[in-house]
């Protein structure tokens, strides 16, 4: 650990998270804009379902932990809702199943420690011709549609009424773009610097709209170490320096 302390938010995922701090993800988008205010941290597992997510949860969030996140943004869903492979291999989650799986994760997290704030994200809208463009020989074809998306995205918005837990529903608000589907997504599925501002703008919608204490709004954080100092950049009239302590690089989008 390095100081001073600061609260952790952690990204608990399959690539959806992984890939968040490439080329603009919505996780580098995050961690710039809660710059000296909290730490973004990824787990992100390339490939996986709710079924290995629930099998490492102890590992991942172990309930004797020194310190406990102070926000947990979680994505399983899009390899779930793939079609089932005929050997039984591959990631496809039943519906049933992966509703008990996202209930126990979100159990899991609630009762690891009451001042942990979990939001889920949906699962999101795909393109369906570009992902077959990256299909490979190594790998035995996919069903991945946007019927299924949509089936597993409102089973995870329906899971989050019930548990009161607060949910950003992805599959709407990617497709409020109209050019969504060639905009938003880097290869089909994986997000491209634009579809990660869609996100990162839904995240801190629920972080604005919720009754949290404290909150967890950026703009409602403190900020490390924000005094003025004479070692600042000298202002244009030469009298005083500029405190860039609040600066940052996404605030056309905040």
């Amino acid at each position: 650990m390095v100081g001073p302390g600061r609260p952790l938010f952690v990204l608990f995922g399959s690539s959806i998270v992984q890939f968040s701090f490439k080329n603009g993800g919505w996780a580098s988008i995050l961690s710039d804009i809660y710059a000296r205010k909290a730490d973004i941290i990824s787990r992100g597992y390339f490939g996986w379902n709710s079924r290995r997510a629930v099998q490492v949860l102890d590992q991942v969030f172990p309930k004797d932990a020194n310190i406990h996140p102070s926000l947990v943004i979680v994505y399983f869903g899009g390899n779930d809702s793939a079609g089932p492979h005929p050997s039984g291999l591959g990631p496809h989650v039943p519906l049933p199943e992966y509703i008990e799986n996202m209930r126990k994760i979100a159990i899991h997290l609630k009762t690891n420690s009451d001042k942990t704030r979990i939001i889920f994200l949906s699962c999101p809208p795909i393109n369906e011709a570009k992902l077959n463009e990256y299909s490979s020989p190594h790998v035995s074809k996919l069903v991945r549609t946007n019927e299924l998306c949509r089936i597993y995205s409102e089973a995870c918005l329906d899971l989050c009424r019930e548990m009161d837990v607060k949910v950003v529903d992805l599959w709407t608000a990617i497709q409020k773009r109209e050019d969504w589907s060639n905009a938003c997504f880097a290869d089909g599925v994986h997000f491209s610097a634009e579809g990660s501002k869609i996100v990162v703008e839904e995240i801190l919608k629920v972080l604005e709209e919720a009754e949290w204490e404290p909150s967890l709004h950026w703009k409602s954080m403190p900020i490390e170490f924000p005094e003025d100092s004479p070692y600042d950049l000298v202002a244009s009239d030469g009298k005083r320096t500029i405190n860039p302590s609040k600066y940052t690089v996404y605030g056309g989008i905040l």
